[in-house]
């Protein structure tokens, strides 16, 4: 589609993107103070965060399939309109309690602005070199949100308070609406799948007894029979959840993926990479301001090297990616995440904090080469219908296992009330490290499971093969490179209309 203001559409939509991205570090910063105002155990910080994370992974394929059925944009406006008033209202949470419930509403607005906005973005920017281009603009935003969270939010949470980090997103959100309503033009899917409520709420049945059962077991011990109860649920919602979407013609989730080993993989690691990433982000933000008495702004410039290393190696995965295949950037990735853990623990032993500064870039390296080789592997080999519902299966992946993450680090490290939170991390904090270190080194170890090498791009296109003429094509790395070559009026519905990316 040509439109003659697609550079302020794309504004439009990298503005969602940033408020969103700021939101995923920003929160972190701040959970410390608000614990100190409001009387939160680590249990209530643990769920401020993933009672976010929760539902936004709970909802990702149903925002997807809406705005495939309902239009892109009203879903999206409705989206960031809920995302708006969810943070306002976060800004006035009375209690811990209502914090959280207000967190929840923010992402249900949460899950329908990015996964939606990219398919808004991929509809706009049809040709080739122009949806690279505004893929890469996306992909440094996203970037510079992550990066700029922890800085904003500790110069706001020290200078005006915690509450006003949720104050930032209400300007820029309603004009983002605004703009939205009167810029974006509509677009829907030609079929859009069915909608599945059945497996949707086993879907949420499942992550949330899941989290429960290891949020609240140190509090509630764990022989409880709350928590017996949440795992039994836990077990039962995976087992109808199979059983249900294994019967349905378009389920929820295609189970027929999974039997696609490079998709089976590439969910594994998205969930390990993004276990980890969202553990150190939880437990360093109240090691560095509760065990070590750093204020919000110090611990923010503290953190900084990892979000400017993710910055720096995401470009760089997608130049890897493109020249060697997903192995090698996923080797780096597994051996930056464990090998930053672990020196992490070693810095940690040291008086001087500025120790950190080198293991925080080592991790950002890894965390910042995992989402390109992770997207491509999951839909290299799939066709068209089906790479669409992967990527949001992946992208689901990261926000559970961000979610998983907190929970875990979180449980290991939990308190009572009252309870000294540095004897406690010095008790317990370098095992959580070691959790993390250890989904590094099951990264690395799941990377040599890729099938193939893609052929150099100068090479025949894999599905001319002269050794097979007769296989059927796969859709490799160069196949989708080739095909975004391709004029877009030459190209197929589904080709030019594919809500997915590489770089998403």
């Amino acid at each position: 589609m040509k439109h003659p203001r697609r550079s302020l559409l794309l504004a439009i939509l990298c503005g969602s993107l940033f408020l969103v991205s700021l939101d995923s570090t920003i929160v972190n910063v701040a959970l410390p103070t608000i614990a100190r105002e409001l009387g939160s155990s680590v249990a209530t910080l643990q769920w401020t965060v993933d009672a976010y994370l929760l539902v936004l992974a709970a909802l990702l394929l149903l925002s997807g399939s809406l705005a495939d059925r309902l239009g892109r944009k009203k879903v999206f406006a409705v989206g960031v309109i809920i995302f708006t008033t969810g943070s306002l209202l976060c800004s006035l949470a009375p209690t811990e309690h209502w914090l959280i419930v207000f967190r929840m509403f923010q992402a249900v607005g949460g899950s329908a602005m990015t996964p939606v906005a990219l398919a808004i973005l991929t509809n706009i920017f049809t040709g080739p070199t122009d949806r690279a281009r505004a893929i890469g603009i996306w992909s440094a935003v996203s970037g510079a949100g992550i990066a700029a969270g922890p800085l904003v939010g500790g110069f706001l949470i020290d200078s005006v308070g915690w509450r006003s980090i949720f104050w930032i997103n209400v300007p820029t959100g309603i004009a983002v609406a605004v703009l939205v309503i009167v810029l974006i033009p509509e677009s829907r899917a030609a079929m859009p799948r069915a909608l599945d409520p059945i497996g949707q709420v086993l879907a949420i049945l499942l992550m949330v007894s899941l989290v429960f059962s290891i949020i609240e077991s140190p509090r509630l011990g764990f022989h409880s029979p709350i928590i017996y109860g949440t795992i039994a649920l836990t077990v039962a919602s995976l087992i109808g959840l199979i059983a249900y979407e294994r019967r349905r013609p378009q389920p929820l989730i295609p189970l027929s993926l999974f039997q696609q080993r490079r998709f089976t993989v590439a969910f594994s690691i998205a969930i390990l990479g993004f276990l980890a990433f969202g553990g150190l982000l939880f437990i360093n933000t109240l090691y560095l301001q509760q065990a070590l008495g750093l204020q919000a702004f110090q611990a923010g410039l503290l953190t900084l090297p990892l979000a400017l290393a993710t910055v720096v190696a995401a470009p760089l995965s997608g130049k890897l990616l493109a020249r060697y295949g997903g192995r090698r950037p996923l080797v780096i990735a597994g051996a930056g995440i464990g090998l930053g853990a672990l020196l992490i623990i070693a810095a940690a032993l040291s008086p001087n904090v500025l120790w950190l500064i080198g293991p925080y870039a080592v991790f950002g390296v890894g965390y910042g080469m995992l989402n390109a080789p992770v997207n491509d592997t999951a839909v290299s080999d799939l066709p068209d219908d089906q790479a669409g519902v992967a990527a949001s299966l992946i992208s689901t992946a990261k926000q559970t296992g961000s979610a998983l993450g907190v929970a875990i680090a979180g449980a290991v490290i939990a308190t009572q009330p009252g309870d000294d939170i540095t004897a406690a991390f010095s008790a317990r904090g370098w095992f959580a490290m070691l959790l993390i270190a250890a989904c590094g080194v099951a990264i690395v170890s799941l990377a040599p499971q890729h099938l193939h090498l893609p052929r150099p791009l100068s090479a025949s296109p894999p599905w001319r093969s002269h050794r097979d003429p007769h296989r059927p094509p796969t859709r490799s790395f160069e196949r989708v490179r080739h095909e975004r070559s391709v004029p877009a009026g030459h190209r197929s519905p589904r080709a030019a209309d594919r809500p997915w990316v590489r770089g998403m």
